[in-house]
């Protein structure tokens, strides 16, 4: 009996067991019925922190620091630039200031012997521009080698008396020089001929003055020698001198006079000194004969010694008209020490427009009271001087 009831079990048992074998089957196996089988979804790591610290529950690909190289120091951070915000409702912008400087050399000589008048000081000074009294900046006591352009008046016309004074008077300058000084050696008829360029040589600058023998025409252009003669220094740096030695007259020239004082006027760092030449014959045939061409040749000489006083006081220079050769020696003595004794005074115009206008100055010494300075000799006797600057200068263009 328990035989038969223990055989009925294991029937059920195993038929139970086989059913829900194909059924699990049957659940396993979606491919038979032609769909693809569902994916999982992904898993999200758990990014949590414990408590305690630690890696959370991400177990992806762990990204493993460099070691260091021995030695090896972190780069520095690099500074962070403050950030500065504008007000509200305003753009960015640039802001330039450029402040004008006029720099004037002042001689101040005494009038009877053209000697430099040294000890003066800053207040002693006041210098107007179009009238207004200037502030002085800066103010100093110079003395310096010169740069100069010996510009010559070599022509046929009266030969043997005009181009014998000029070469004389060449020679005398020559003499005067000091080995720091740069001189070169320009002269002009028709065209303008560059005998010597700058140099220190004096030797070099006597021969190319007894070069000049016999010269080629009869033209005597002045202006145009004198504008391309500012032209060419005014590609140097630094403050240059003209020495003109000519009879002033002016023949054939393109430009006119008031070109050529244009131009004279707005070349910065350019001082003229002209010394006359031809004087001994002038003197001899000056109102004595002639007629009407007598007096017509007296009055372009008048007119020519206007022109040379012109170009110099322009430029703060001196002009000179000697009768005779001896006077030469004394000349160039005056005008060495005129070029390299002076006072340089510096300020800021109180007109800081930059609108290319002509600016007029005007330079006087006071005494400490402000009144007109006095000067007296040894026996307390008053010495009357002269003070001798630029008239004035050219504002620079703003577009420049």
């Amino acid at each position: 009996m328990s035989t038969k009831r223990a055989s009925v079990s294991f029937h059920r048992n195993f038929q139970l067991s086989w059913m829900l074998s194909v059924l699990l089957l049957l659940a396993a196996s979606p491919l038979s019925r032609g769909q693809n089988p569902p994916q999982p979804p992904p898993q999200q790591p758990d990014q949590a922190t414990p408590d305690a610290g630690g890696p959370g529950g991400d177990t992806g690909t762990i990204a493993l620091p460099k070691k260091k190289e021995k030695g090896e120091e972190p780069p520095p951070a690099a500074p962070v630039a403050p950030k500065v915000k504008n007000p509200a409702g305003m753009s960015n912008f640039s802001l330039r200031v450029e402040v004008p400087e006029v720099t004037v050399d002042v001689g101040v000589l005494v009038e009877k012997n053209h000697q430099f008048v040294s000890g003066l000081k800053p207040g002693n000074f006041r210098i107007y521009e179009n009238g207004v009294l200037q502030k002085v900046a800066g103010f100093k006591r110079i003395e310096a080698p010169i740069t100069a352009l010996l510009l010559c008046e070599f022509s046929g016309s009266m030969y043997s008396w005009v181009n014998h004074d000029m070469r004389d008077a060449a020679y005398s300058f020559a003499q005067q020089l000091r080995p720091q000084d740069y001189v070169a050696l320009m002269t002009f008829d028709m065209n303008t001929h560059i005998v010597m360029d700058f140099s220190q040589d004096k030797n070099l600058l006597l021969q190319a003055i007894g070069s000049l023998i016999v010269p080629s025409f009869n033209e005597r252009n002045l202006f145009d020698a004198l504008y391309e003669s500012l032209d060419r220094l005014n590609r140097i740096e630094g403050r240059k001198y003209i020495i003109v030695l000519a009879s002033g007259r002016d023949t054939f020239s393109k430009l006119n006079f008031d070109k050529i004082l244009q131009k004279v006027k707005g070349t910065p760092d350019v001082t003229i000194y002209t010394i006359s030449t031809g004087g001994q014959v002038r003197a001899i045939t000056e109102g004595r004969s002639g007629g009407m061409n007598g007096q017509l040749r007296d009055m372009d000489n008048l007119m020519a010694d206007n022109e040379m006083k012109t170009f110099s006081s322009a430029t703060g220079g001196m002009s000179y008209f000697p009768r005779f050769t001896g006077e030469l020696p004394d000349i160039f003595g005056e005008i060495n020490q005129n070029i390299r004794a002076k006072y340089q005074l510096v300020y800021h115009p109180s007109n800081p427009k930059q609108d290319g206008t002509y600016r007029k100055l005007r330079v006087e010494l006071v005494d400490e009271e402000g009144q007109p300075l006095r000067i007296q000799d040894e026996k307390k006797k008053p010495l009357k001087y002269d003070v001798i600057a630029r008239d004035g200068y050219k504002a620079r263009q703003e577009v420049e």
